[in-house]
């Protein structure tokens, strides 16, 4: 068996007469990969056109008609919204016509300044509770005074705990034993020798 010698081995020749390697370069495969890829684009964004299709058709029917819950208002050309008052105010008559409830809009948070300010009025000046019982509701300072001079109510002091509302005092009936207790199944069969005995 011959055994081939690297020696043996002769570089092939190259035709240099062009200026560059010509077999690295083959325009046709470049061209049926760029169709290919073309094609390719294509039916992908026909396809997911088609498919585009579907899904919308299929939610507007789910959706219904176009009612006022619905309605779309389109914003794009209202431009910069911080620096134009106009647009901004074209923005809020979009807003306040959508049917109530709406979000809260306020960023100056003026419900809950207002909610501060009923709450000190509360605190800090005599407003009536009930007029016709004539129960009067006391600046909290005042209360603090008069808790100060007088102190804490004591509740009275008994000897045993109020009952709840439905709860009423055990009364304890327990017979006097010598210490043995009878089970209930002895209970029980001493029940029924009684009575056996008392048929006789």
């Amino acid at each position: 068996m011959h055994t081939p010698d690297p020696h043996d081995h002769k570089p092939e020749e190259i035709d240099a007469s062009a200026g560059y390697e010509k077999t690295d370069v083959r325009v046709t495969g470049i061209l049926v990969f760029l169709t290919a890829l073309a094609i390719l684009v294509a039916v992908v964004g026909v396809l997911t056109y088609g498919i585009g299709k579907v899904i919308n058709a299929h939610l507007n029917k789910e959706d219904g008609p176009d009612t006022k819950w619905t309605k779309t208002a389109d914003v794009r050309d209202l431009g910069d919204l911080p620096n134009n008052p106009a647009i901004q105010k074209k923005m809020s008559d979009i807003v306040n016509s959508f049917p109530t409830p709406r979000l809260q809009l306020d960023d100056g948070e003026q419900d809950i300044v207002d909610l501060h300010q009923r709450e000190d009025l509360l605190l800090n000046h005599y407003t009536w509770v009930d007029q016709g019982k004539g129960t009067v509701r006391i600046p909290i300072e005042r209360a603090m005074e008069l808790i100060a001079q007088r102190g804490l109510p004591v509740a009275p002091a008994t000897t045993q705990a109020p009952l709840m509302t439905g709860d009423h005092r055990p009364t304890l009936t327990m017979p006097l034993t010598n210490g043995f207790a009878r089970t209930g199944y002895e209970q029980e069969l001493a029940a029924s020798e009684g009575e056996g005995t008392s048929q006789k």
